[in-house]
């Protein structure tokens, strides 16, 4: 039964949708609490639940709480409720309608996902008892590598990214402000400060240096044979980038991709819909001398000014060999603080850099990291959340 065509008298099974409604949203992302589901409940006793409309506008204010996450009710909506269905079966699997199978919005994906889930129909005694038994299992999705995971592991991984915080590695500036514990004299409030007592110095005034977090410029290897890694690094650049805004993104293949301004956007699908959008040399071939000499060229002066860690991560297998690597890997380790190649290769315990282009690079970074699963990204954390190391680079000029 349509929503448009709901008759009062099935108000208390159009209740129960709504509570599965409300559950699709907080599988989904959105912040929906029971508080929320009692309001939208007491709202709908003073509408005209017949008209779909008026219920779409009423869910919505009380549902959505952030501009980014109004996309994502949309399409909750449109697919939970939808007028073919009737209300027995909106807890079913929910097939894309075929106007969104031919073009689906960035956020429909994970609306589908979330409708899809077992748990949205089981009780919640069971779904106690799942919890309970996929404590270790989250343990395992820990070591487990990203190429080997199905998909449920990986929707699984993406959310542990997602929910990732970085603590961010404090870079010592030349520029000072108030500070009772500084080191420095500020004479000149000091001696303003002395006008107010005939100008006996009573409280001396001090300064002290500002401190601001490391810029991160991250390079990521999109070609075909990193595309099992590719989307997961998205959403750790994703999560990092919404945690500090100087986070600058570039993703190469055969040429390079600027996609900083696509991942500052709040919502994770539609952040990577725009990134892949931008990209036209996607799960290709590998230039990475070509696409580190455009870096340097182009973007080196613009974001490695202020002494930023550059993550580089990339498997090192070159297309075809390029006698510039060695070069442009040099000019830009003395262009940036601190120099980090995480490479999923790394996961083979047997690891031996035989590849010429992996033996030209390895020389120029300062440290040589896997990135293959979640405790990897983990220790990366940790890694970049360490006292910064002394400002020794010198900007290379770019050639002319």
């Amino acid at each position: 039964m349509a929503i448009n065509h709901l008759a009062p008298e099935n108000t208390a099974q159009f209740a129960d949708n709504v509570i599965g409604f409300a559950r699709a949203l907080r599988a989904a992302g959105l912040p929906v609490g029971p508080g929320s589901v009692i309001d939208a409940m007491n709202a709908l006793q003073v509408i005209d639940i017949g008209s779909r409309s008026d219920v779409y506008t009423t869910l919505e204010a009380i549902f959505v709480k952030r501009h980014e996450h109004a996309l994502i009710f949309k399409q909750a909506f449109n697919l939970f409720f939808r007028a073919s269905e009737e209300w027995k079966h909106m807890l079913d699997s929910v097939p894309l309608p075929d106007h969104a199978r031919k073009k689906p919005p960035p956020a429909s994906r994970r609306v589908q996902e979330a409708l899809s889930q077992p748990h949205m129909t089981e009780t919640p005694q069971r779904q106690e008892q799942d919890l309970r038994l996929s404590v270790s299992d989250r343990e395992v999705l820990q070591k487990k590598d990203f190429a080997q995971m199905s998909a449920a592991e990986i929707a699984e991984a993406i959310r542990a990214v997602e929910r990732m915080r970085l603590p961010q590695a404090e870079l010592r500036t030349r520029r000072h402000q108030p500070d009772p514990r500084g080191l420095r004299l500020d004479i000149r409030r000091t001696l303003r400060a002395s006008l107010r007592t005939s100008g006996e110095i009573i409280e001396i005034r001090r300064l002290g240096r500002i401190d601001k977090p490391a810029p991160i410029v991250a390079l990521l290897d999109i070609s075909g044979s990193m595309s099992e890694y590719t989307r997961l690094f998205l959403h750790f650049l994703h999560a990092i980038t919404d945690a500090r805004k100087r986070v600058s993104v570039f993703l190469f293949g055969t040429r390079l991709t600027n996609v900083s301004r696509a991942l500052r956007q709040r919502d994770p699908d539609e952040a990577l819909a725009s990134c892949s959008s931008a990209v036209e040399d996607w799960a290709g071939g590998t230039r990475i001398a070509t696409s580190l000499h455009t870096f340097n060229k182009l973007w080196a002066r613009r974001v490695l000014s202020q002494g930023a860690i550059v993550l580089l991560i990339s498997d090192g297998l070159e297309r075809e060999a390029d006698s510039r690597l060695a070069f442009e890997m040099d000019r830009l380790h003395r262009s940036c603080r601190r120099l980090i190649w995480l490479n999923p290769l790394l996961r083979f315990g047997g690891f031996e850099a035989k590849a010429q282009g992996i033996k030209t690079m390895l020389p120029h970074v300062d440290e040589f990291r896997p990135v293959h699963n979640l405790s990897s990204i983990q220790g990366l954390i940790g890694t970049l959340s360490q006292p910064l190391p002394p400002h020794h680079f010198s900007l290379i000029r770019s050639a002319a």
